[in-house]
């Protein structure tokens, strides 16, 4: 990556004339190719600080920088640390994204709904995000939301075992959405992964979701475990299937896993252990947004179908098909 940001070399001679050293400071700011990136941020530090009627000088001084550090960023040609911006912010009393330039800070409007979904709960953020899909929504609602029943979690939770039982007795197809990927894509995921990347990947499973809903108005879809990570296609999967997200101990993952012939984590079985729990601790809250949840720790599968069922049974029964 090109270094775009000028060192701050120690005076040698405090003798030095100013109006040199300034001329020099010019003529290699002038050589130096802008990153845009760069030069956006410093013209929005600029605005902001403009905005609160601070000079340069104030500014350097609120945050301790040097007046010749704010200049270089200022001009797009100073690569400021994280620390530096947070900083910065503070004393703006901004947000550091305001600085950075996240869509949600780009106009007054925005910055007004972030005001008022701050700090507020899980709950109220659902209600908040619901009212705004069904208000912007460009389609009707699916009518055969409530047939398509998608299960997600984390792999080793019973999507597959349990699909197939609910599929076969609903009497509608059952979809492992990762077998349509890899028919779309002509090789399994790890390779579509390695040869093209991670976008590509996530193309596949929007492209293959689509494809499923458009072929099957009832069916029951076992969905890869970290398609709710991508929030256009988990939109996609909350829109127009009822979702439950089947949860297990991370002890339970790991020994079904295993069970299914995947001996990999056996390898590093201490690592492999810590990793899964970090993606269940930063899948959580994606999975939460699930219709209903189901614990399969503890149970016979016999007894996990036979609850699961019922509790489908329940939900679906007077559950009003809504937009999401």
């Amino acid at each position: 990556m090109k270094q775009t940001y000028i060192a701050e070399a120690p005076a040698k001679d405090v003798t030095d004339n100013a109006q040199a050293r300034e001329g020099a400071d010019a003529a290699s700011g002038a050589r130096i190719e802008r990153d845009p990136f760069l030069t956006a941020m410093g013209e929005r530090v600029r605005m902001l600080r403009a905005r609160r009627g601070m000079t340069r000088k104030a500014l350097a001084a609120e945050t301790g920088l040097s007046e010749r550090h704010l200049a270089n960023l200022e001009s797009g040609v100073g690569n400021a640390s994280v620390l530096v911006l947070r900083q910065i912010a503070t004393t703006l009393n901004c947000a550091l994204a305001e600085v950075i330039g996240d869509v949600t800070t780009s106009s007054a409007e925005w910055l007004l709904i972030r005001e008022l979904l701050l700090g507020r709960d899980p709950a109220a953020l659902q209600r908040a995000r619901m009212a705004l899909a069904e208000m912007f929504a460009q389609t009707p609602a699916d009518e055969h939301r409530n047939e398509r029943i998608a299960l997600i979690g984390l792999r080793g939770a019973g999507k597959s075992t349990l699909g197939r039982m609910l599929a076969q007795e609903r009497k509608v197809p059952f979809v492992e959405l990762t077998r349509v990927i890899e028919q779309l894509a002509g090789c399994p995921p790890a390779e579509i992964h390695s040869l093209y990347g991670a976008s590509a990947y996530r193309r596949y499973e929007q492209r293959a979701l689509d494809a499923v809903i458009a072929e099957h108005p009832r069916a029951v879809i076992a969905s890869p475990g970290g398609l709710v990570a991508e929030p256009g296609t988990f939109n996609t999967l909350l829109a127009h299937c009822f979702t439950v997200w089947l949860q297990a101990a991370p002890e339970d993952h790991m020994r079904r896993v295993i069970a299914q012939g995947d001996l990999r984590p056996m390898s590093g079985n201490h690592e492999a252990m810590d990793d899964l729990k970090r993606i269940l601790a930063g899948r959580s809250e994606l999975y939460a947004r699930a219709d209903m949840r189901f614990d399969t720790s503890e149970r016979t599968l016999a007894d996990a179908y036979l609850q699961l069922r019922d509790r489908l049974a329940a939900r679906l029964g007077a559950e009003p098909v809504r937009p999401d």
